[in-house]
């Protein structure tokens, strides 16, 4: 379903809400469970007020830039109002520039780079920043003793790798802690990452640092363990996701280690509610893209009783709010 309530059941005063991000391609396990929570959350918003707060459609952006400005574009062409999105960095990154020349609000529940709420003061993050993460894995590894010999496997074109690796680095160095290799691949050269992993190996890392997607990783796991390797695996929140990859060995992510925002098992009652609630919706248990775009919506619905703001204002007027 497009996710649009249909034109007759929507309410005059509600606000267009649309989400972006990644249905299909390499990225997909995170746009669906971002759609999922985002239809979830506006469903019982809506219920819980007798009358539509919200009108919500999704578009797939397949984690593609052009294709995610052309997604804004189709939102924008259906009245779009506010955008809880897109999903990815490079994605968001040109999304931004857009929101900033329109003055319509933006906040995405997971591009992670601080370029992302630079593009103006319309755009907000919800989700960890990517220095945050690069400075916390370091921290987390030196200060629990993780490794001794730390090697590194990252993504040299994509923006939220490099930013995380970038300030790993900085950080290893302060904590003292030994990066004997970074070896990097690119988006048009990561079909095989057995050469990455042969290095890491080859240099005595017995801890590899993978700020990279889920897909890779897995791939990077399997090398591993066809060669033998068992170094400790730490990834940050890209990471989640890995046990959904189609085909995969889960044993083989065995004692992987993530920095991630939301744990599912949290025995707080917030948590609880939240993960039965999309557990019943969509028969599967909810990853930290899902409960931070829900927690998207469930803010500008704050942001809604706060300012009082209508489906019968102008976009900018609300971004204003």
């Amino acid at each position: 379903a497009a996710g649009s309530a249909s034109g007759s059941s929507a309410s005059a005063g509600a606000i267009k809400i649309g989400g972006i991000g990644p249905i299909t391609g390499g990225a997909a396990i995170y746009g669906q469970a971002v759609k999922n929570a985002e239809e979830l959350a506006v469903k019982e918003i809506n219920a819980a007020n007798g009358s539509d707060v919200f009108e919500w459609k999704f578009e797939d952006d397949e984690h593609d830039a052009e294709k995610s400005v052309n997604a804004y574009n189709t939102l924008k062409d259906w009245g779009l109002q506010v955008l809880a999105g897109p999903v990815t960095t490079t994605p968001s990154l040109a999304v931004a520039a857009e929101t900033a020349n329109d003055n319509i609000f933006m906040m995405t529940p997971s591009a992670s780079a601080v370029d992302v709420i630079a593009a103006g003061d319309n755009v907000f993050q919800i989700c960890f920043t990517d220095p945050n993460q690069g400075v916390a894995s370091a921290d987390y590894i030196a200060d629990n003793q993780l490794g001794t010999k730390v090697g590194i496997i990252y993504d040299s074109s994509d923006a939220y790798s490099s930013g995380i690796y970038e300030k790993f680095k900085a950080e290893a160095a302060a904590k003292n802690l030994e990066i004997v290799t970074a070896e990097a691949f690119t988006a048009d050269n990561k079909s095989d990452l057995s050469t990455q992993v042969a290095k890491c190996q080859q240099a005595g890392a017995d801890l590899v640092f993978l700020p990279i997607y889920y897909q890779e990783a897995s791939q990077i796991l399997i090398a591993a363990n066809k060669s033998g390797y068992t170094p400790a695996f730490f990834g940050c929140d890209g990471m989640d996701g890995i046990l959904d990859v189609e085909g995969f060995d889960t044993s083989l992510a065995e004692g992987l280690m993530l920095l991630t925002p939301f744990a599912a098992d949290a025995q707080d009652e917030k948590t609880q509610a939240f993960v039965s609630a999309y557990v019943a919706a969509y028969g599967e248990t909810p990853n930290q893209f899902a409960a931070d775009a829900y927690d998207v919506i469930y803010s500008m619905y704050q942001a809604v009783l706060e300012t009082g703001v209508t489906g019968d204002m102008d976009a900018s007027e609300i971004c204003e709010q």
